[in-house]
């Protein structure tokens, strides 16, 4: 039988954060008619581990978040793609509101309201400012929840291989496809990349990499700063607590 939807999650030696991620959703609606897949990159003990047959799992060669997300949807079977982060908590109709979003055919895909799953005002703040930027342009980050029909997936030609920035670019060419639909219900990723980095240090290096990426500048230097030791989880904390951004200025 033909699943109703692909939930397509990209992790990278983050086995603790995909265990509670997998249990969440184990716990929604509807799971059994969903195919999860887990397209990984190291730490195949721990990552097995947290999968415990729970999910198909997936090892590609590339080891970035784009060449991760591709490798899941090349082995998909439903008609619909979820992108969802190895630390992030749909609402409980995650995909009723999906299927309703996209019985509208006019719909090419979208994403959720963005939350944070820490209580921290910085934390609320930068949601808040991020909820400004995304309700005015409809260009969506990872950490939304991403979702789109599959045929129209293969028409852009998936993510591009990129190391950082891949869901703004994907969402930026998704809008060009037809109506992107924003889903008011907040989907939680947890913050710890910016409490371990500091909240504010975090948002403002963001903000800088949206400034090149909009004048159109380089911003794959800066991808190893951003995912950190390819040996460490993600959030893991800057080199002596400086932003990389900070580095480059420097050289």
């Amino acid at each position: 039988m033909t699943p109703r939807l692909s939930v397509i999650i990209p992790v990278r030696n983050d086995a603790s954060a995909l265990f509670r991620t997998l249990d969440h959703l184990s716990r929604l609606d509807g799971i059994d008619a969903i195919e999860v897949i887990v397209a990984a990159s190291g730490d195949p003990t721990g990552t097995e581990r947290a999968v415990a047959g729970g999910a198909r799992v997936v090892w590609p060669r590339g080891s970035t978040r784009a060449a991760l997300m591709n490798a899941g949807a090349a082995v998909a079977r439903s008609d619909a793609l979820f992108f969802l982060h190895a630390d992030s908590f749909p609402p409980p109709q995650v995909f009723r509101l999906i299927e309703r979003a996209l019985g509208d055919e006019r719909v090419m895909g979208g994403a959720f309201e963005h939350f944070f799953a820490e209580f921290h005002w910085s934390l609320r703040t930068i949601s808040w400012i991020n909820r400004v930027r995304y309700r005015l342009t409809r260009h969506y980050y990872g950490d939304q929840g991403i979702f789109v029909r599959h045929d129209v997936f293969r028409q852009m030609g998936g993510y591009r291989d990129l190391a950082i920035m891949e869901d703004l670019d994907f969402t930026q060419r998704l809008k060009r496809m037809g109506r992107t639909a924003l889903i008011r219900e907040p989907l939680a990723t947890s913050g710890r990349r910016f409490l371990a980095r500091g909240p504010w240090r975090t948002f403002f290096f963001i903000v800088w990499l949206l400034f090149l990426h909009t004048l159109r500048r380089d911003t794959q230097r800066y991808a190893e700063q951003w995912r950190g030791p390819a040996d460490c989880p993600p959030g893991h904390p800057w080199p002596h607590g400086a932003p990389a951004v900070r580095r480059r200025a420097a050289d």
